[in-house]
C-alpha cells in the first residue's frame, strides 16, 4: 500500500493560458439592461456626467449599439488594461467596479463585435477591438483601431459636451436584435427595449439621476436616412419614493454593531395600493419587498429578504435601504452582474440585533407592515364599485384597476376599441355589445404617426374609460346620463379638433 503524503511533490511548472473560446462564456448571466448598466458603471467611473445610448439601424435592420460618455477617457496603456480579460486595476474608493470584467463580460453578452474608442486629456484618440470569431479565436491578440478611425467616431454627432476627452462603445453583430427588417418588429423591439432599459437603469442609478450627477439618454440613428430621432431622458425610478409614508412614524432606521461590524437598516412603509411606478416597479409589487443593497449609491438588489423573512404577500409595501460601505464590505459578496448581493451567517445575526433609538426590531416592524397593508385593503373595499375594462388596455393599467376599484357586481365588463365613424365624433358609448368606441380617423394623429395596436393610447382610453365608465351600468341610460354623454361628446370632440390643427 502506498503510503499517503501531506506534501505534493512537483517538478517545475508550465505556462497553460485560458482557451480564448473561453471568451464566449462570460457574461452570460447578463440580459442587455443589465449589460447596458454595467457599462454605465463604467462612465461614472470615469467621471462622466452624460452618457448616451444609441441604436444603428441600416436599411430598417437593427445593427450596432453605441455606448457614448463625456468621462475622462483612456490612454494607450489604460485602454489596453481596460480591454484585458481578467484586468485588475487599482479601484478608487468611489469606483463601482470591482471584478475588471464588467466590459467585456456586459458587452460579449450581447454582441460579437466589441470595440473602445477613446481619448485623455493630452493624448490622440486610440481603440482596441475584440471580436469572437464564429470559428472560434486561437488566440487573445486584440485588434487596434486606426487612430484616425477612433477620433471620427469620437467626433460624431452625439449631442454630449466632449470637451477634451470622452469614451465610444461600440457593439457590432448584436445577437439580441431582431434578425428582420420588418419596420414594425423592428419598431416594437425598439420601443420594448428602451423602455425595459430605462427602468431598469432608473432604478439601479436613481440616487445619481435625482442628484442631477449624471444624465443618461437614448436614441436611434437611421444611417439609410440621416435622421437621428429625439433623446429619451432616463427618469430616476426610485424604490422609495412615495410622496406619502404609509405611517407617519416611518421611515426608521435600525442600526446594528457587532465584532466591528456596524450596519444600518433604513425601514420604509409605502402607502396602501400606491399605483405610483416607484412602488410597481416591473409590475409585481409583491416581488419587490425586502431589502435594497446599495453600495457607493449604486442600487445592486432590489428585494428579497435573504433569510431575514419569509415572503409574503402582506409585507409587499415593506421595503428596507442597506447601504454596503467599506467597513462592512467583507459581509457580502456580489456577483459580477452587480445583479445580486450573497450574504453571509453574520448578516443575519447583525439584522436580527438591530434597533431604532425607541427599541424598534426587525420583527416589530413586520408586525407594523402587515398591520398598515391590512389597513389598505379595508380603505380599498370602501371604494364605489366601477365596471371593469377588458380588451383594450395594457394588463398593467387593468391589473392597476382591478386592484384599486372594487368590481360592480352583475355587470359585464366593456372594450375599448377603434372603429371607423361616419361623423367626426370621438368616442360613441355601445351598451348593447359592451364597448366603448374610438374613431379611427383621430387614431393615426393622437400616435404621432406611429403604428397602433390593441392596448395603445393606455393614457386617453384610461381618461375616458374613468368618464364614461358608469353609463354602462344598469338596464338603461337616464336622462342625465344621456345629457352628460352629448356634454362628453361636444367638449372633447371640440379638443380633440384643435390637436389636429
Amino acid at each position: 500500500m502506498t503510503e499517503w503524503s501531506p506534501t505534493v511533490p512537483t517538478e517545475g511548472s508550465i505556462d497553460l493560458p485560458p482557451d480564448p473560446r473561453a471568451m464566449d462564456a462570460i457574461g452570460r448571466n447578463h440580459s442587455l439592461s443589465t449589460a447596458l448598466a454595467d457599462l454605465v458603471d463604467n462612465s461614472i467611473d470615469a467621471g462622466a456626467t452624460q452618457v448616451l445610448v444609441r441604436l444603428i439601424k441600416v436599411d430598417e435592420r437593427l445593427t450596432s449599439l453605441y455606448v457614448v460618455d463625456n468621462g475622462r477617457g483612456m490612454s494607450p496603456d489604460v485602454i489596453d488594461s481596460a480591454m484585458t480579460v481578467g484586468g485588475r486595476r487599482e479601484y478608487g474608493d468611489g469606483d463601482l467596479g470591482h471584478f475588471g470584467l464588467g466590459l467585456k463580460a456586459a458587452s460579449f453578452s450581447q454582441a460579437r463585435n466589441l470595440t473602445v474608442m477613446s481619448r485623455a486629456a493630452g493624448h490622440k484618440a486610440v481603440g482596441r477591438r475584440w471580436r469572437l470569431e464564429a470559428d472560434g479565436r486561437r488566440n487573445f491578440a486584440c485588434d487596434v483601431v486606426a487612430s484616425e478611425f477612433a477620433e471620427s467616431e469620437l467626433k460624431r454627432d452625439w449631442g454630449i459636451d466632449f470637451k477634451d476627452s470622452g469614451t465610444v462603445v461600440r457593439w457590432d453583430d448584436v445577437v439580441a436584435f431582431p434578425a428582420t427588417d420588418d419596420p414594425r418588429r423592428v419598431d416594437e423591439f425598439i420601443h420594448h427595449t428602451i423602455n425595459s432599459a430605462c427602468q431598469h437603469i432608473g432604478m439601479v442609478f436613481h440616487r445619481f439621476l435625482e442628484k442631477d450627477l449624471l444624465s443618461v439618454d437614448f436614441d436611434v440613428q437611421d444611417i439609410s436616412t440621416g435622421f437621428t430621432g429625439p433623446p429619451i431622458p432616463v427618469t430616476p425610478l426610485n424604490p422609495f419614493g412615495y410622496t406619502r409614508s404609509g405611517r407617519p412614524d416611518f421611515p426608521q432606521t435600525l442600526t446594528a454593531k457587532e465584532e466591528g461590524f456596524k450596519l444600518s437598516f433604513r425601514c420604509h412603509l409605502w402607502p396602501g395600493q400606491s399605483s405610483n411606478p416607484s412602488f410597481q416597479l416591473t409590475g409585481n409589487p409583491v416581488g419587490h419587498q425586502g431589502l435594497y443593497f446599495y453600495r457607493r449609491d449604486r442600487l445592486l438588489q432590489a428585494g428579497g429578504w435573504e433569510g431575514v423573512h419569509a415572503p409574503n404577500p402582506k409585507l409587499r409595501l415593506a421595503r428596507v435601504e442597506v447601504d454596503i460601505d467599506n467597513d462592512v464590505v467583507g459581509l457580502f459578496r456580489m456577483n459580477p452582474e452587480k445583479s445580486r448581493v450573497s450574504v453571509g451567517p453574520e448578516f443575519a445575526r447583525l439584522a436580527a440585533s438591530a434597533r431604532s433609538v425607541d427599541g424598534l426590531s426587525l420583527n416589530a416592524y413586520f408586525d407594523i407592515a402587515e398591520a398598515v397593508y391590512a389597513d389598505s385593503r379595508k380603505r380599498s373595499s370602501r371604494r364605489t364599485p366601477m365596471v371593469h375594462p377588458a380588451a383594450g388596455l395594457p394588463p398593467r393599467v387593468r391589473d392597476t384597476i382591478k386592484r384599486e376599484i372594487p368590481q360592480k357586481a352583475g355587470e359585464e365588463p366593456i372594450d375599448i376599441r377603434w372603429d371607423t365613424f361616419t361623423d367626426d365624433l370621438l368616442f360613441r358609448i355601445d351598451r348593447e355589445h359592451r364597448t366603448l368606441w374610438l374613431n379611427k380617423r383621430y387614431r393615426k394623429m393622437l400616435l404621432g404617426g406611429k403604428h397602433g395596436g390593441l392596448n395603445d393610447l393606455p393614457l386617453l382610453k384610461s381618461l375616458l374609460y374613468l368618464l364614461v365608465s358608469n353609463v354602462f351600468e344598469g338596464n338603461h341610460l337616464g336622462p342625465k346620463d344621456k345629457d352628460n354623454i352629448a356634454l362628453w361628446q361636444t367638449i372633447l370632440t371640440a379638443a380633440v379638433r384643435a390637436e389636429r390643427q
